[in-house]
């Protein structure tokens, strides 16, 4: 069975900060083919829709599609500020490589 992906404290206190769910939208973590390593990440602001797993948190929601969820399994998705920008992550076990934009990964 697959573990779902962990969301941290962060990223549910970034998701209140710009108040996603004042705007009645959670955030989406996806996995799509392509990128440079075989997978990438897509990573933007949606409502839940049928067959979706819903994290909740802080009032907010972090949502994974029922086809990513096996990519993401046991994954701790995060909120990182540093010198480059300020974006959500995902720290996968599964990939067994990923690329440098850390976007993109391979399994």
């Amino acid at each position: 069975m697959n573990v779902p992906p962990k969301v941290t404290p962060r990223a549910f206190e970034r998701l209140s900060e710009i108040g996603a769910a004042a705007q009645g939208k959670g955030l989406r973590v996806a996995v799509d083919g392509g990128g440079c390593s075989g997978f990438q990440y897509r990573i933007d602001l949606d409502t839940p829709g049928d067959g979706d797993l819903v994290l909740e948190g802080e009032g907010e929601q972090v949502i994974v599609d029922e086809v990513s969820l096996p990519f993401l399994a046991d994954a701790v998705i995060d909120f990182s500020e540093e010198l480059i920008g300020a974006r959500f992550t995902v720290q996968n076990p599964n990939a067994s490589s990923s690329c440098g934009c850390g976007v993109s990964f391979s399994m």
